[in-house]
């Protein structure tokens, strides 16, 4: 049993159930998803996690930050009741410094593998939710070298400073 108090002074008990508007359900997201992945023990792999490291530490109003190694269909549910969201990772095959474009829901062979792509990610957000992900985009970033426990390299860290400051102005704009 829980010594702790409830909102109302009375002692909870570990099977009271939870304030009315408490739970999960009354959580609101931010409006925009910045939503980084890479392995950043990989060098240029990390460049995802980076830009969104670098992004939360602005302490944007509206904007929420998430990485991960990899994505997972169950990231789907990321995307509820957002206004946009900008999905990030390291490119091997991008222009550099970094290549943009508006996604939409695919349906793709990564959709099996453990690798999955944002646009399968917005095919599964269409499946469950029965309606239109937000408007999404993929910010994919050059990198270079991708061996396991390297630093990234200096050309992507500096195609790296030049996404962070495209997604300044981009997240500026409505």
């Amino acid at each position: 049993m829980s010594a702790a108090a409830r909102a109302d002074g009375v002692p909870a008990q570990w099977h009271d159930a939870p304030e009315p508007g408490s739970g999960p359900e009354a959580v609101v997201p931010s409006p925009l998803l910045v939503f980084g992945w890479g392995n950043p023990s990989r060098g240029d792999d990390a460049l995802g996690p980076l830009f969104v490291e670098a992004i939360e530490a602005m302490k944007l109003p509206g904007v929420e930050c998430l990485t991960d190694f990899q994505l997972q269909v169950e990231h789907a549910l990321d995307l509820r009741g957002r206004e946009r969201v900008l999905f990030v990772d390291a490119s091997a095959g991008a222009g550099a410094p970094f290549t943009v474009e508006r996604i939409e829901p695919a349906r793709d062979a990564s959709f099996s593998t453990h690798a999955v792509s944002p646009q399968a990610i917005l095919q599964v957000f269409r499946d469950v939710e029965a309606e239109p992900p937000p408007p999404c985009w993929l910010l994919a970033i050059r990198g270079e070298a991708w061996e396991l426990g390297t630093a990234p390299s200096e050309a992507a860290l500096q195609n790296l400073q030049e996404a962070i400051d495209w997604g300044q102005r981009w997240i500026a704009s409505p």
